[in-house]
């Protein structure tokens, strides 16, 4: 009989993290006086945009800027979007952060200004406050009694806590039973019971008990036994956005429309009636307003319309900042027959605070292609990195990059274990850089359909729009 062969191959599929243009960003990398490092947290150069950068996100920490507006302009490639995503990952969680390009909004199934007012007020933080009263203590034993006979009666128990300073007995319902079986509570744990709606949360295990046998494990968090009262009152923090508030508020499904994405159109009596509560809950200490941010990038996709409803939207009390990117020049304002630098409406310009980028030197694109290669796990010789950083001082730092995992596959095809001069060489041949896409487009127009083949007195402004 044939022997059964197993493959030992295996593959662990518990950590699957997919590379993104962006990835390897973590933050601005700023030191604590705003300075620019030459090189953190995923950013090389730009030390004058990221200072600027810098200097923006300390003022919306500080909640002293609210209703402006940012804009990062520069060439295609010199990382305006990497500056936008390294403000994200500064602010932190309890910031909002919203993310939109400009040509998403004429996609949507609904009007193009509900699109961007949906978008401003998901960077729109509500920090609401409520106090509630709960029971927290360590557990000394859990007593059910269990009926004889099945159906007989329901069951019944008795749950002791107790502080350093005092020890409680509590008779326990059915309910209550049923939660602290589903919790797996047993003597010794921490937990706590919010008396409103009986939840129970467990805390931890008490270090009294951090010598038990079964207690030992590597998820076991050992926690103080609470001091004082039993029960106290605890303030509770909610953190949501004023678009998350619409939708509960707007929709027949309420939160679950959060999780379809079918918001539709938000009527603007609910969002006047939220405002009016929001106000109230702020006048009465419930609630804070956390001003966050909305970034748009293409910014020049945006119409007229869009522009003069942002020019509105920034006046209200409660608008977030706003940042936006493009990389235009001087382009007609779409929508119009007029011409703007950077397709944006000069009365829009005038409120916007300018971050300009600049093209990489050879020196950063080297230490760009060292950061992206060490985050896509590819090890790559001295030589091969010379020369694609030759190659992105040739053509752009993103054709250099793409080239980054077609070379480690030309490798891995080889059998190679370091990405050699050889791997970049083949696939600079196999794929076309801009540059030489266009070369050969003017020499092989004819044969192509639908070619607008350029005459004679225009073949030298067709040769011009060759970068």
């Amino acid at each position: 009989m044939a022997e059964l062969k197993l493959s030992s191959e295996t593959r662990d599929l518990t950590r699957v993290e997919r590379i993104g243009a962006h990835s390897h960003i973590r933050g601005l990398g700023l030191d604590s006086a705003l300075e620019p490092r030459a090189v953190s947290e995923g950013m090389v150069g730009q030390t004058s945009a990221r200072k600027a950068a810098g200097v923006i996100l300390q003022m919306i920490k500080d909640g002293k800027i609210a209703g402006r507006a940012v804009l990062i302009a520069g060439q295609p490639g010199t990382g305006k979007t990497a500056i936008a995503m390294g403000m994200a990952k500064s602010l932190g969680l309890e910031t909002p952060f919203a993310m939109i390009s400009g040509s998403e909004i004429f996609s949507l199934e609904m009007s193009k200004t509900e699109a961007l007012m949906q978008a401003l007020r998901k960077a729109i933080g509500v920090r609401i406050k409520e106090e509630t009263e709960i029971i927290e203590g360590e557990v000394v034993e859990v007593q059910i009694d269990r009926p004889a006979v099945a159906g007989a009666a329901s069951k019944t128990g008795k749950l002791t806590l107790k502080t350093t300073e005092m020890e409680t007995v509590y008779d326990l319902g059915a309910k209550m039973i049923e939660a602290l079986g589903k919790e797996k509570v047993q003597s010794g744990d921490v937990i706590a019971i919010d008396k409103a709606s009986g939840k129970i949360t467990k805390l931890g295990r008490s270090f009294a008990r951090s010598r038990d046998y079964d207690a030992m494990g590597p998820q076991v968090k050992f926690v103080q036994c609470p001091d004082g009262e039993l029960q106290k009152r605890k303030e509770v923090v909610h953190c949501v956005t004023l678009h998350e508030i619409d939708v509960i508020n707007s929709r027949t499904q309420g939160f679950l429309a959060l999780f379809t994405g079918d918001t539709g159109e938000i009527r603007a009596e609910v969002r006047e009636q939220i405002d009016t509560k929001v106000a109230e809950w702020r006048e009465e200490g419930k609630a804070e307003i956390v001003p966050g941010v909305l970034f748009i990038d293409e910014v020049h996709m945006l119409d007229i319309e869009c522009f003069s409803f942002l020019n509105r939207a920034l006046e209200n009390e409660m608008s977030p900042i706003l940042v936006v990117a493009t990389n235009r020049g001087i382009t007609t304002i779409r929508g119009t027959n007029y011409k703007s630098p950077h397709g944006i409406p000069i009365d829009l310009l005038d409120r916007l605070l300018i971050i300009t980028t600049q093209p990489y030197s050879k020196d950063e694109i080297r230490k760009i292609l060292d950061i992206r290669c060490q985050e896509e796990e590819v090890d790559m010789s001295e030589e091969a990195k010379a020369l694609l950083t030759h190659i992105g001082g040739e053509t752009s730092l993103r054709y250099a990059i793409h080239l980054i995992t077609a070379a480690a596959l030309a490798c891995l095809k080889r059998k190679g274990r370091l990405v050699e001069s050889e791997d970049i060489t083949r696939v600079y041949n196999l794929f076309l850089d801009v540059k030489r896409s266009a070369q050969y487009l003017m020499e092989y127009q004819n044969e192509y359909m639908s070619s607008e083949a350029p005459v004679a007195g225009e073949e030298d402004d067709a040769s011009a729009m060759v970068p």
